[in-house]
């Protein structure tokens, strides 16, 4: 998953579980504006820790993977 792209799988994920922005932040001890910049992809200074609190709220956690062939796909992959 890229960066950018973090933002709208934490709000796809929140809609899913059925969570309003200010259930996820409370929950998450964060603000809702807050949470809904990083929905949008405007991460700016967020912490890997806030993330990380975010994603646990919603069932996940942050996991590394290595890039090969510069981000595409292999023929496995497809």
């Amino acid at each position: 998953m890229k960066l950018y792209e973090i933002g709208q799988q934490i709000r796809t994920l929140r809609e899913a579980k059925k969570l309003t922005q200010e259930q996820l932040a409370t929950k998450c001890g964060i603000s809702r504006v807050t949470l809904g910049k990083i929905e949008r992809g405007e991460l700016g200074n967020t912490s890997v820790k806030t993330l990380d609190i975010i994603l646990a709220s919603l069932g996940l956690e942050i996991e590394f993977k290595t890039i090969r062939g510069f981000g595409l796909p292999n023929l496995d992959e497809l």
